[in-house]
């Protein structure tokens, strides 16, 4: 049985060495507040379960075939972080995903320098012809990355957009010789966030120093 963990700090800037660090122990960060938390305490209770993959054991589901095979439309670009009119608009957009903690800007989960701070930062783009519908704000470190917020238009939902920018940030970490990818945390329970564990080579982690394997 794991004690009870809720940590945070603040830092303006952490090197990429460190940023790998922190995700090992199972850190994450919105902008500059970086935290860790075991357990998430509103009703019903979950537990959290904080994900990475190696690399190096992924493999592509029938299910993710058919989401490549359905966005071949779209133009995907991967550049420095950027936050703009269209990213705002996208993410008001966004916001009606959310039934409680309704964040008030993009800026609770980015900084207002997010290619930088804290870390080095990309925007993995998604345009149907010229119009942004998705993005994903993707850290790096040194060996390891970590998607930290993705946002995209609902009316594109029947794309599964999102787990759509996860297998780009993917292949773009595999392509830059990383080892790890950080998806970010879903729970133990069963949550919208389960389709983070749909994924080959996935571990969780135990809040007890180690790295299990998620079956």
């Amino acid at each position: 049985m794991i004690s009870f963990i809720n940590d945070y700090f603040y830092h303006f800037q952490v090197a990429p060495e460190a940023m790998d660090y922190l995700w090992n122990e199972g850190w994450r960060h919105f902008g500059s507040y970086f935290y860790r938390y075991s357990i998430l305490q509103e009703l019903p209770q979950k537990h959290v379960m904080p994900l990475r993959m190696q690399l190096d054991a992924f493999k592509e589901s029938r299910i993710h075939k058919r989401i490549l095979k359905k966005n071949e439309d779209l133009r995907v670009s991967i550049v420095p972080a950027f936050v703009n009119h269209e990213v705002h608009q996208l993410f008001d957009n966004h916001r009606a995903r959310f039934t409680t903690n309704i964040p008030e800007s993009i800026y609770v989960f980015v900084s207002r320098q997010p290619a930088t701070v804290p870390c080095e930062c990309l925007s993995v783009c998604l345009y149907k012809a010229d119009k942004l519908i998705g993005i994903s704000y993707l850290d790096l470190g040194s060996a390891a990355c970590s998607s930290v917020f993705q946002c995209f238009d609902l009316a594109e939902s029947h794309r599964s957009p999102g787990i759509f920018m996860i297998l780009q940030s993917i292949y773009w970490a595999k392509a830059k010789g990383m080892q790890l990818y950080y998806p970010g945390y879903a729970y133990h329970e069963a949550s919208y966030y389960d389709y983070k564990k749909r994924f080959s080579g996935l571990e969780y982690f135990d809040w007890q120093g180690s790295w299990l394997k998620l079956e």
